[in-house]
């Protein structure tokens, strides 16, 4: 197996941002109510994922390392993270009005969604290059997608299901999503 698929199969599977790093807890309880939703706000994330990571590798690499600057590292990182989804924001608010309407809040929120700050952190933690470290963050992102759209058809199947009444709500959304956790961890032998 090629260094760049172990990467991305690593981040998007072994090393899950939600399922086994438990990040972007918020909006994964928040937003998969409906499938169309947490499709939406996975699309949005892993798109400010990819960008953060794009932008803030070259900044750290080339001009906060030189300058000895790194201490201010997670500040720039926040900065960059946030004027990206605001030109997320504006480009849905654009081009899919229903979506953004939807989104609400949880839009806003992925300037603080703890998840994109780590993946772009772990790029220097785990010293990727930058083709490294996109492949990792599209990894990363392609597992939160995938975490949010499979939490939202188990949601889907809850309000059908005959769940106990001390179960109802959030406290079965937390038994899935530890029982997801517990399957994802499966994954730890795919790669060594």
């Amino acid at each position: 197996m090629s260094d760049m698929l172990k990467i991305f199969m690593k981040s998007m599977l072994v090393d899950n941002v939600v399922f086994i790093q438990y990040l972007a807890i918020c909006p994964f309880i928040g937003m998969t109510s409906e499938t169309g939703k947490a499709t939406g706000m996975g699309l949005a994330t892993s798109f400010v994922i990819l960008l953060a990571t794009a932008v803030t590798w070259p900044i750290y690499t080339f001009i906060m390392i030189p300058l000895e600057l790194e201490f201010l590292q997670t500040l720039v990182f926040i900065l960059v993270i946030a004027s990206l989804v605001q030109l997320v924001e504006f480009y849905l608010k654009k081009s899919a009005p229903g979506l953004y309407s939807s989104m609400g809040i949880y839009l806003s929120l992925i300037t603080t969604n703890c998840a994109v700050l780590a993946i772009t952190i772990n790029c220097f933690k785990y010293s990727y290059n930058y083709g490294q470290s996109l492949v990792y963050a599209l990894g990363s992102a392609m597992g939160f997608l995938l975490s949010m759209v499979i939490m939202s058809g188990i949601r889907s199947k809850l309000k059908a299901a005959d769940v106990p009444h001390a179960f109802k709500g959030t406290p079965i959304l937390y038994v899935a999503a530890g029982l997801l956790s517990l399957a994802f961890l499966g994954f730890k032998g795919l790669i060594k």
